[in-house]
């Protein structure tokens, strides 16, 4: 069974994005790791390059910025990375630049892509997710943050990334997935309030035009990390190698849980949800085999 991990990056530096971390906690899991690397103002390509130069096999590429709709270059970039993937690969794990994988669910990974190599029903697996916003003391937990994804595909050619990267779907169709037992934590909302408003800016001209930035995205310094509708403390533990970013962390954040701004609509939701499983409304863009 080969493995190939897979994502893409630009200006990581610039914007903080834990991409070391990221790629690093895939590759106990990988054969090889190929990561698309676009045109960047840092050193992100150096940085990359740097990371197990044995495993990781960097692709230069150029983004297309007139593409600013629906976060559709994303996807592009996604689909270059896995096009470059050896044919002969089983599974490819794709992360994003803030999505890192605890060690702790690296046997539960193997064994569902071993348990599922040889049923054709199974184009993809299924991961649960925790959002963590403002520090890594606390996970977003109202209806707003997704609370699963696909990050592991069979290689086939005919599997795309789809809409703004978050997922994929093989020839127009919601891929046909199994559900397992492994987080991706996702720290894409934990960053200095400078660098946070930075990335918001920059990542907001991947949907919408001048206009709508002006409008929409205060020229501010630093990110107003205060208006969140809902928090809860995390009390599990992060990757390892997280640990070293945890430990420079150099701002402050504190929220009250008990302080939630909810709708009745959202309060009747997580009533359901936490007595069913069941979320109202709830994306999903693909179709789990029983």
């Amino acid at each position: 069974m080969k493995i190939t991990g897979f994502t893409f990056i630009r200006n990581a530096i610039l914007y903080d994005y834990p991409i070391v971390e990221a790629i690093r906690s895939i590759l106990p899991l990988c054969d090889e790791v190929v990561v698309a690397v676009g045109q960047s103002e840092d050193a992100t390509l150096e940085l990359v390059r740097s990371i197990a130069p044995e495993k990781v096999r960097v692709i230069e590429t150029i983004w297309d910025d007139s593409l600013r709709e629906g976060g559709h270059v994303l996807a592009l970039e996604t689909d270059k990375a896995f096009d470059a993937i050896s044919e002969n690969t089983d599974w490819c794990i794709y992360i994003q630049g803030d999505e890192v994988l605890h060690e702790q669910d690296y046997p539960a990974i193997r064994t569902a892509m071993q348990q599922h190599l040889a049923d054709d029903r199974v184009e993809g697996l299924l991961f649960k997710y925790r959002h963590f916003y403002g520090s890594y003391s606390y996970i977003g937990d109202s209806r707003n943050w997704y609370r699963h994804e696909v990050r592991i595909v069979r290689k086939d050619a005919r599997i795309r990334s789809y809409k703004d990267a978050q997922g994929f779907r093989k020839a127009g169709q919601k891929l046909r997935v199994a559900a397992i037992d492994a987080h991706v934590h996702h720290y894409g909302w934990v960053k200095h309030p400078q660098q946070q408003q930075l990335k918001q800016r920059n990542f907001n001209k991947l949907w919408h035009d001048d206009a709508w930035m002006e409008t929409n995205i205060p020229a501010l310094t630093d990110f107003d990390y205060s208006k969140i509708d809902s928090l809860r403390p995390f009390t599990g533990t992060h990757p390892k190698v997280m640990q070293p970013r945890i430990e420079r962390m150099n701002w402050g954040f504190a929220f009250d849980p008990t302080k939630q701004s909810l709708s009745m609509k959202e309060r009747f939701s997580r009533w359901l949800e936490a007595r069913t499983g069941y979320r109202i409304g709830e994306y999903r863009n693909y179709e789990l085999v029983k």
